[in-house]
């Protein structure tokens, strides 16, 4: 079994290398949060690819992704769902929100207002949904990769201890080294030239 695993963990690593340059601890923090069933919060500024390697690992794991902006005027029944009258019938049905996928990024989670953070917690403790009277239970694995930009405090919400009680880990996203930066540059101009042949 150890195998099985330590051969999936160096597969994704090689998959996620191969678009996204760096950020080989951010990686093996999400893979641990991901088989310890926690929940990681990303801190760095925007333009460091975190929405880019989330979707990149979900590829590589064929698992599915979602990701929610979150912003000011975001509601709770954005995230989760609602429910919603059938006007043929008269009946309400349910109508399932983004947070059911497996990987759930909710990008900048501070621009939020305090009740719609808090829309996730039943969600991050208990895997499970309450929509109107009905409590729907998550895909598994379920994981929430939350971002913030600690830097910019205009118009932002604190994470309440609750909230951030709820994150195994949290990771501060640095810039890329200069040969790095080089890497990137080299692969966008081999992309940029790829489109134009093609």
């Amino acid at each position: 079994m150890e195998t099985i695993q330590s051969n999936l963990v160096m597969d994704v690593r090689r998959r996620v290398a191969e678009v996204v340059v760096g950020q080989d601890t951010v990686v093996e923090r999400l893979l641990i949060a991901l088989f310890t069933g926690g929940h990681l919060l990303l801190q760095g500024v925007p333009g460091l690819a975190k929405t880019l390697l989330v979707q990149t690992i979900s590829n590589a794991i064929d698992l599915r992704f979602s990701r929610v902006q979150f912003t000011i005027d975001l509601l709770p029944s954005d995230i989760l769902g609602s429910e919603v009258l059938d006007q043929r019938n008269n009946e309400f049905r349910t109508h399932l929100g983004p947070i059911f996928t497996n990987l759930l990024l909710a990008d900048e989670i501070n621009r939020a207002a305090p009740k719609v953070q808090s829309a996730l917690l039943e969600a991050m403790q208990e895997r499970k949904v309450t929509i109107g009277n009905e409590t729907h239970t998550l895909p598994a694995p379920f994981l929430v990769i939350a971002t913030q930009n600690p830097i910019e405090q205009s118009g932002t919400f604190e994470l309440p201890e609750a909230q951030l009680d709820r994150f195994m880990l949290c990771h501060r996203l640095d810039y890329p080294s200069s040969g790095e930066e080089e890497d990137v540059l080299q692969r966008s101009l081999t992309l940029g030239l790829q489109r134009t042949d093609g």
